[in-house]
């Protein structure tokens, strides 16, 4: 199986402008590729992971990576997927954002000589006459175009800048530039990108008159078709200071069903075959593809040491020990509002806490964690569908859990 068919069978593919062209080239180990990262945090989230993978996987074939960080573009803020303006973000914000961003993408890719790069746009954006831009790059732009891409059509209802309405434009010159300086043939990104990447192999292609290739990479979401990477308090971070190794393994041991093999195919590297044979599984195999997921990906961020840490704490808490003790609150129809139960009203009704007071207390104050992660907001809402099967597991304090399910 060569890489491209491995990439198309692990479902990562979304959207290529020649597919012809780009299997050969990736094939081949000829493809210079860049994937931009906006530096808009201190740390990459699951949400980069896919991309993360992919130059890994694609490194590993033999083809050269380069990150492109965006100490640029990230002044000025892409609207897409979003449906009002990022926060701005000072000069210095963003230099500290990409330095974190380097050491944590050198878990994935090896930037030794000649193997992968790593620049940032900041370095000829910043650099730009706004008259030469002009004259240079607006005549290649349809307005017309650029306002039916679905980025912009998102943003139109609430307002769109012309700061946010030039963000195409630079992502596409970035994409110019690294062709003339790296001879970068190939962009890739998430599949919300498609319009952006296309208004840079169009540059290319009216300025230079030569050919460079873009292909979108399937976006990670979950059967209810929402992004992946979000928990009730908020983004799954790489940094272990900000979503620790076993809480990063949690997420991943506690993913619904339908989703399990999916994450396996996409994000892990054990072998498809592997993987294909788990499509039968059902029951408590599913629960053993969930930690082989948590543990592997959990290996991958924050290496074997820290995934074994994990899985033996997992292990304790709901496998032996304690788990065979633990009580099991089934949750009534009486105890929803609207299908959801808050916090205070799981942590109180299932013994935790002895009245809604005391449970809110605890809940301020951090001393209630879910599935492993502390929830300070009182206001938290969890679906009957969160707590069928298996249900979550609520503790408070050190010693005081319930495994909590729908009745």
């Amino acid at each position: 199986m060569t890489i491209y068919e491995e990439l198309k069978a692990r479902g990562l593919i979304a959207q290529v402008t020649n597919e012809e062209e780009i299997s050969k080239m990736v094939n081949q180990g000829k493809a210079i590729f860049y994937i931009g990262f906006d530096p808009t945090a201190d740390s990459l989230h699951v949400g980069h992971f896919m991309a993360l993978c992919l130059m890994k996987r694609l490194q590993e074939a033999g083809n050269k990576p380069i990150a492109l960080l965006g100490g640029g573009t990230g002044m000025i803020g892409d609207p897409s997927g979003r449906s009002d303006m990022r926060q701005m973000m000072t000069v210095e914000m963003i230099q500290h954002n990409c330095d974190c961003f380097k050491k944590q993408m050198s878990r994935f890719i090896d930037f030794s000589e000649g193997k992968a790069i790593m620049v940032n746009n900041a370095d000829w954006l910043t650099e730009l006459n706004y008259i030469e831009m002009l004259r240079e790059v607006g005549p290649h732009f349809s307005v017309n175009r650029m306002l039916s891409a679905e980025c912009y059509k998102q943003r139109m209802e609430k307002g769109l800048s012309f700061l946010e309405f030039n963000y195409m434009i630079m992502q596409s010159y970035d994409f110019y530039e690294l062709f003339n300086r790296y001879g970068c043939n190939m962009q890739f990104g998430g599949d919300d990108q498609w319009s952006n990447m296309l208004g840079g192999t169009e540059l290319i292609r009216r300025k230079l008159g030569k050919d460079a290739h873009a292909m979108t990479i399937t976006l990670l979401l979950n059967s209810e078709g929402k992004k992946m990477g979000k928990t009730q308090s908020g983004a799954v971070w790489l940094d272990p200071e900000k979503t620790s190794p076993f809480d990063f393994f949690q997420y991943w041991r506690n993913v619904a069903d339908g989703d399990v093999l999916k994450c396996l195919r996409m994000l892990t590297f054990l072998p498809i075959e592997q993987i294909n044979e788990m499509d039968s599984w059902e029951g408590s195999q599913l629960n053993q593809a969930k930690e082989i997921l948590a543990y592997e990906l959990t290996k991958l961020v924050h290496g074997e040491e820290e995934a074994e840490k994990s899985l033996k704490s997992a292990k304790e808490l709901f496998a032996g020990g304690n788990a065979a003790d633990m009580p099991l609150y089934e949750m009534e129809e009486a105890d929803f509002t609207n299908g959801s139960a808050d916090i205070l009203t799981i942590v109180q009704k299932s013994g935790l806490a002895p009245s809604r007071s005391e449970a809110r207390r605890n809940v301020e104050q951090g001393g209630v964690t879910v599935e492993g992660e502390t929830v300070t907001d009182v206001k938290t809402l969890f679906s009957k569908e969160q707590l069928s099967g298996e249900g979550i597991v609520v503790k408070r304090g050190k010693k005081k859990f319930v495994r909590v399910v729908v009745k």
